[in-house]
């Protein structure tokens, strides 16, 4: 049985709310992909990147897993990252030209199925909550895609790279919850997230240095991982 509503039912609900609308914006995200329109697509995948960022410790903030116990909280973000982490994109890079449509459609299939697979895993964080495996950052695997344009071939390779990786025992660094480096990690995404912006507001073509940055970056974020995987055969 349920408990009866508390005086802070308004604001619990109201996170939940809070984090629905991330499926709403995800919904907005999808109708601008099938327009191609990139800038409009990512600007809405950032601001449920907002949503994302800031539900969780507004949950913690007003106790939403006990005020409200009926709706699972990880279940409607999980529900929601899907959407806006995977599906979305997934769905971009097929209409974004990339490769060949029959080779895009295979890709976005390979993308959803493999990601699934991935949310339903009780093991996708190790004890130093780094991510195991590549957990499914599709938004950016698709910013970086359609920001490059690279040749079908690397797309193509690129995308079953990823794919692959999603299942490994590699690290992936979350910026904001591991403790090492985490003031570092969080300027660096900061630093992207304002490249970012700049590369949204001029539609997708913020010029060379720009461009070189944010690769740089997402060089970085990897090798963070690869030091990670170095410091311990194993990730527990």
């Amino acid at each position: 049985m349920y408990a009866m509503p508390s005086s802070n039912f308004p604001a619990a609900f109201g996170v939940h709310l809070l984090t629905a609308s991330g499926a709403a914006l995800a919904l907005l995200a999808l109708l601008a992909a099938d327009d191609r329109n990139w800038s409009a697509m990512f600007a809405w995948l950032g601001a449920a990147l907002v949503v994302d960022a800031i539900d969780g410790p507004l949950a913690r903030r007003y106790s939403v897993a006990t005020q409200l116990p009926r709706w699972s909280g990880d279940t409607l973000d999980l529900v929601v990252d899907f959407l806006t982490y995977v599906f979305v994109p997934a769905y971009a890079i097929v209409r974004a030209g990339l490769m060949p449509d029959a080779l895009a459609i295979i890709a976005a299939i390979a993308i959803v199925t493999s990601s699934a697979l991935y949310f339903a895993d009780r093991n996708m964080k190790t004890d130093d909550n780094y991510f195991r495996g590549f957990p499914g950052l599709w938004n950016a695997a698709a910013f970086y895609l359609i920001l490059v344009a690279p040749p079908a071939w690397l797309t193509v390779a690129a995308i079953v790279a990823l794919v692959i990786a999603t299942f490994l025992n590699f690290p992936f660094i979350h910026p904001l919850r591991v403790k090492q480096g985490r003031a570092l990690n969080i300027g660096v995404l900061a630093v992207w997230a304002v490249l970012a912006l700049i590369a949204v507001a001029t539609n997708m073509q913020p010029g060379a240095w720009v461009t070189v940055l944010l690769c740089v970056i997402g060089v970085y974020i990897v090798a963070v991982g690869v030091i990670r995987k170095q410091a311990g055969s194993e990730v527990a």
